[in-house]
């Protein structure tokens, strides 16, 4: 499998639904660590980059800078 491309301000769709109901999330900040918001209620959570791309699924929408 493919190594999963992803960008700050991309909106991506991940394995497991927050308790919200929405599974889609905006990347606000990389680095070491990402930062993730919800696009249903605004809640943040930080995950290792490791973490991340284990729990990502696809990118639903991307930022477009290149």
């Amino acid at each position: 499998m493919g190594e999963k491309v992803f960008d700050l301000h991309d909106v991506v769709e991940m394995k497991k639904p927050h308790p919200c109901g929405e599974n889609r999330w905006q990347i606000v900040r990389m680095g070491m660590d990402i930062r993730i918001k919800c696009v249903g209620c605004g809640h943040s959570v930080m995950l290792p980059r490791k973490e991340f791309t284990k729990k990502m699924k696809r990118v639903v929408t991307s930022n477009g800078e290149e």
